[in-house]
């Protein structure tokens, strides 16, 4: 290879472009469930109706880490709900709502640059 040849990695089939374009339309779901949060159980039961499809791309950490983001939210935002009579739910919350969105902002961005996502095993 000499200087002026750059590498040009293998152009992505039809599946893989579907599903890059599926895993940006499901982080914009996530991220709409902050003004309607019936666009969060969209997006999950397609990640889950999806996720087969996504086996062996990158897109299958996606898939995974919005899985576990939502999961994970529903269980602290039920306990933060909780916890609310003691007002420690609100401190509860709070944190939620930035680790929720510090995952779909990082999610996104490395959708972005074709990062997959640290996912460790289940």
């Amino acid at each position: 290879m000499t200087d002026t040849q750059t590498f040009q990695p293998p152009a992505p089939s039809e599946q893989e472009r579907s599903l890059r374009k599926l895993t940006h339309v499901l982080y914009a779901l996530y991220a709409l469930s902050w003004l309607m949060g019936v666009t969060a159980i969209v997006a999950i039961i397609i990640n889950y109706v999806k996720r087969d499809d996504a086996q062996g791309t990158l897109y299958a950490s996606h898939f995974t880490w919005q899985i576990r983001t939502f999961w994970w939210s529903v269980a602290w935002g039920a306990l933060g709900w909780a916890l609310m009579f003691v007002l420690v739910g609100v401190v509860v919350l709070w944190a939620l709502c930035i680790w929720t969105l510090y995952r779909i902002v990082k999610g996104w961005l490395y959708l972005n640059d074709n990062k997959p996502m640290y996912v460790s095993p289940a």
